[in-house]
């Protein structure tokens, strides 16, 4: 096994999905409202400090780790699936920095602690959010924010 202590990583979180514009249409229903699900969540890029991992030797082969971007909403107020996590587990120890200042970042001492270094973006929300008493009938959606 090699033992390997500097890596150079790209992480990026998951975006956002955005809101869906849908009006409720049935028989019998001559003019149903909206009915548009929102967006889901992006997933965050979380840093975990692992007591079994002695090497940064994984993180040499793969530099770039991304979280999932959230679902986007759909009809029937159905809300879109949030974005997965990623979680990389680093030994404790590992001081992450950025390497275009040289800032630390963080400093990963207490085992089987999280640090959140990178979150994602919030879902849009549906046309269903926009309805009012005077605007019965939104015809817009919000697009989910970047991560």
């Amino acid at each position: 096994m090699k033992f390997v202590d500097e890596a150079f990583i790209t992480v990026r979180s998951g975006d956002g999905g955005r809101g869906c514009t849908s009006f409720r249409r049935e028989r019998f229903v001559a003019k149903g409202g909206p009915d548009g699900g929102d967006g889901g969540d992006g997933g965050n890029v979380i840093l975990r400090a692992d007591p079994g991992r002695r090497t940064l030797y994984d993180y040499r082969r793969q530099k770039l780790h991304r979280a999932e971007n959230g679902k986007p909403g759909q009809g029937r107020q159905k809300h879109g699936r949030n974005g997965r996590d990623c979680i990389l587990p680093m030994p404790p120890g590992t001081i992450v920095s950025n390497a275009d200042t040289d800032e630390i970042i963080i400093d990963l001492t207490q085992a089987g602690k999280d640090y959140v270094i990178a979150r994602g973006g919030m879902g849009g929300r549906g046309n269903k959010r926009f309805a009012t008493s005077t605007n019965r009938a939104p015809r817009y959606s919000q697009p989910g924010t970047p991560g």
